[in-house]
């Protein structure tokens, strides 16, 4: 209000059903807030000593596991919802938040999470709003994430948001990485700049997200089949959002590495040098129809041309197609003299 009259503006009356929804998700936030608080407990108690060395077998300090509030489920059907119930958490909050499960047929609620390390996942203000959960044994799946819920949607989250936010104002770099450890292990090496999507491929809304950031963030990903189909994944999605100066690079570690495990080979420069050589989205691009086809007769080589122009067709900024369609012509031409301009309809 303050600020408004500065500004020679009137604030809007506050929306009754506005406010009652604000209040309603504080009151889940609490919630999840409290939870978070006593994983925390659990990783430091006696329940929590296969989870201590786990991580510290990762290589985990105590100063990283305590930054990133790292906790743990204990193995109980039962053991979040007493202790949350003997708080004044109501069980209606719990299942709502996402932390019991409530089953169909009516049956007691029991806890989601259960012998897993627990990340919590917090909004780009640092309030937990959800959690992960690497499982300890050999529970199915590995990594849990909380279901949606009123505070929670997988697909316009990241990992470390609130953070890393605060890391590029300095760096004016983002790392975009596959996984929670891949985020923490480069954080503790210095590469504060880290998040990573929820254990799916990146959406539209977590790219826009992306590119409020900064204007090129950099997709890392690990060096095998799966990584290179990740990446080329992301590549073809975001061809629509484009605009002009908005864009991803891609950073393709060695053969069979992800960051943790280079990093604990080969130290932080071995990191910064793959984010160094990160190679443009149009370079991907090229790579996938250049690499992966052969291209010994004319009619394969029509294909390719083929395959480029409809690329650049997705491309929904006119001018950035444009350009997109000039860059793939131009490696054509170095390709295969007199080459057919990518978008041409006519010979």
């Amino acid at each position: 209000e303050r600020l408004a009259q500065e500004a020679g503006l009137q604030v809007p009356a506050a929306d009754p059903r506005e406010r009652e929804r604000a209040e309603r998700q504080g009151d889940l936030q609490h919630v999840l807030e409290t939870a978070a608080q006593w994983y925390q407990s659990q990783l430091q108690g006696q329940a929590g000593a296969a989870a201590r060395r786990y991580l510290a077998g990762r290589g985990l300090s105590e100063a990283t596991i305590a930054r990133f509030r790292l906790g743990f489920a204990p193995d109980g059907r039962l053991a979040l919802k007493q202790a949350l119930l003997a708080r004044n958490i109501p069980e209606a909050a719990l299942v709502e938040t996402g932390m019991l499960i409530k089953p169909e047929d009516g049956g007691a609620s029991y806890d989601r999470f259960r012998d897993r390390i627990m990340f919590p996942i917090a909004d780009r203000r640092g309030r937990v709003i959800a959690f992960g959960g690497r499982a300890l044994g050999d529970i199915k799946p590995k990594y849990l994430n909380s279901p949606d819920t009123p505070l929670f949607h997988k697909g316009q989250v990241l990992y470390n948001l609130a953070l890393a936010r605060e890391a590029t104002v300095t760096s004016g770099s983002l790392i975009v990485a596959e996984g929670y450890m891949d985020v923490i292990a480069l954080a503790q090496a210095g590469f504060d700049h880290a998040v990573a999507p929820l254990g799916t491929a990146l959406t539209e809304e977590q790219m826009q997200l992306l590119w409020r950031m900064v204007p090129e963030p950099i997709l890392c990903f690990d060096g095998d089949a799966a990584g290179w189909r990740a990446a080329l994944r992301a590549a073809e999605r975001c061809l629509p959002l484009l605009t002009p100066g908005h864009s991803f690079r891609f950073a393709l570690l060695p053969a069979g590495e992800d960051p943790d495990s280079l990093l604990k080979a080969k130290g932080a420069p071995a990191i910064a040098e793959v984010l160094q050589a990160a190679q443009s989205l149009a370079e991907v691009l090229w790579r996938k129809e250049a690499e992966t086809r052969p291209l010994d007769t004319p009619e394969r080589r029509a294909a390719m041309q083929q395959a480029l122009a409809e690329i650049a067709r997705t491309i929904g900024d006119e001018t950035v197609k444009g350009y997109y369609r000039q860059w793939f012509k131009d490696r054509l031409a170095k390709l295969f003299p007199g080459a057919i301009h990518v978008g041409d309809t006519n010979s």
